[in-house]
């Protein structure tokens, strides 16, 4: 891309972002629809979703687990409210162009719930939406001591998820921690369930080892499938080449960002807590000339002069 054209794409990235625009709500569809296997890192608030855009991944992955600890500083136990994840899958939606896909826990309560659960992210833009079959207050799938509903009500959740969205586009996400509640035989099964249900890509939360990876994508074949490559979590590294090979269409980095991210600024607390400036680190961090480049200052610039009150009057 040449520079005029690369200065124009910023330009109308910026026009959309400030007219509350996304043009990924529709494109999760489209991506599907076409190999390779869809990588969406983990965002925890909009300046982690422009910089996932930024580095050229196709769609970014909004985090309940990176909401809670980056909005409330606190663990993921279903301690975030619907309104608090929707406006922040709003900012997330309205800072890229790219597709969001949305962790909404468990719906935040039964089947009615579900249904305003999935207009209000619709509303707020999303490309996919994700709904588990915990307890509530739910905890984090890689997380001990979790509870799964009967797999009915996650069934009747599921069909009122599909009932309520307005547009097809909206990809639904059923996911299912019964693996470590009831054990993986009882995992594959509600999956099966869950597609029959309505379901457009199944999420089977946090097989212990390689051999279940495997044999998840063998007993699910011909279902979308979603992977959560959680940082550090239950499930045991692959290569995502293994993954797509498998068969599985979206796979997820959720928290490398946060965990990357919070050991970078304590390492620059350190620096500051020992020296009382920040200087020694400061070949550490973004230039700040850069920073502003980023979060699009020249973009408002120029739409100041172009619409705004600094031109020159008669």
């Amino acid at each position: 891309m040449d520079s005029h054209s690369a200065r124009k794409n910023k330009e109308t990235q910026m026009a959309n972002l400030l007219n509350g625009h996304n043009l990924g709500a529709t494109g999760l569809r489209t991506l599907l629809a076409h190999p390779p296997t869809i990588v969406a890192p983990g965002a925890y608030d909009a300046l982690s979703a422009r910089l996932i855009e930024e580095a050229g991944f196709p769609a970014v992955y909004m985090t309940g687990f990176g909401i809670a600890a980056s909005l409330l500083g606190r663990p993921d136990v279903g301690l975030t409210t619907l309104s608090e994840m929707v406006d922040s899958v709003r900012r997330i939606v309205q800072a890229v162009s790219i597709p969001v896909i949305a962790d909404a826990d468990t719906g935040y309560g039964s089947a009615h719930n579900v249904v305003r659960t999935v207009r209000d992210y619709e509303m707020a833009g999303v490309a996919g939406i994700q709904l588990e079959d915990q307890v509530f207050p739910k905890r984090c799938g890689h997380m001990n001591n979790k509870q799964v509903v009967p797999a009915e009500e996650m069934i009747g959740k599921i069909e009122a998820a599909v009932a309520a969205r307005r547009s097809d586009d909206l990809v639904i996400i059923a996911r299912t921690d019964a693996r470590a509640v009831e054990g993986f035989e009882s995992a594959i099964e509600r999956a099966r369930r869950y597609h029959a249900a309505g379901a457009d890509m199944i999420f089977v939360e946090a097989p212990q080892s390689e051999d279940e990876i495997e044999t998840v994508a063998r007993e699910l074949a011909g279902i979308p499938l979603f992977f959560n490559w959680a940082e550090g979590g239950k499930t045991p590294p692959v290569s995502l080449e293994r993954l797509q090979t498998l068969g599985y269409r979206v796979v997820i980095f959720p928290v490398g960002s946060l965990l990357a991210s919070t050991a970078a600024v304590r390492t620059h607390l350190q620096t500051l807590r020992r020296d009382g400036t920040p200087q020694a680190a400061m070949s550490q961090v973004t230039p700040f000339p850069e920073f502003l480049d980023f979060i699009g200052l020249p973009e408002i610039d120029r739409l100041d002069d172009q619409y705004g009150g600094n031109r020159d009057s008669d």
